[in-house]
């Protein structure tokens, strides 16, 4: 029988403000292990941790396509995402 879990990125809120990007089959279970100290270094000393977004993908590949893509974002950019601000993270995004 074929795994029907959907591979998705995830962004959390640090305790300090900033975010983490990531990419999980289970961001539930992820989330519980930066909360514990067994996820990336990055948030051991930011904890705790909370899902502030979630985006699921149908292949590993295109949430580490989009993982990478959120992870060149500026904290603004992310924040936008976060609170569903389209029109802000239309006006962030557009060239300078």
């Amino acid at each position: 029988m074929a795994d029907t879990r959907a591979d998705s990125v995830y962004i959390l809120r640090c305790v300090d403000g900033s975010f983490y990007v990531g990419h999980s089959m289970d961001v539930n279970e992820r989330v519980l292990d930066h909360n514990s100290g067994r996820g990336a270094a990055w948030t051991r000393c930011r904890t705790p941790v909370v899902l502030a977004y979630q985006e699921p993908f149908p292949t590993e590949a295109e949430a580490v396509a989009r993982e990478r893509q959120l992870k060149r974002w500026t904290h603004a950019k992310k924040l936008a995402l976060v609170e569903g601000n389209l029109a802000r993270l239309k006006e962030l995004s557009k060239s300078r």
